[in-house]
C-alpha cells in the first residue's frame, strides 16, 4: 500500500500542475478534469495517510 500511496500522491501533484497550466491557457475542460483528478486522488491519498499512518502499519 505504501508504493500505491506514493504513486497516487505523484498523480495528485501532477493534477495540480495541470490545473494551473489549464488556467493559464483558459482551457475550461482541462481545468475540470484536472481538478476532478486532484480532488479524487488527493482525497484518497490523504485519507490513506490518516487511516494507516505514515509509514503504514503492517497490522
Amino acid at each position: 500500500m505504501n508504493l500505491l500511496m506514493v504513486i497516487f500522491g505523484l498523480v495528485t501533484i501532477l493534477a495540480v500542475i495541470g490545473t494551473v497550466q489549464a488556467f493559464k491557457e483558459k482551457n475550461v475542460l482541462g481545468v475540470l478534469f484536472n481538478f476532478g483528478t486532484f480532488a479524487v486522488f488527493g482525497f484518497f491519498t490523504v485519507m490513506t495517510i490518516v487511516n494507516q499512518g505514515f509509514p503504514p502499519s503492517l497490522h
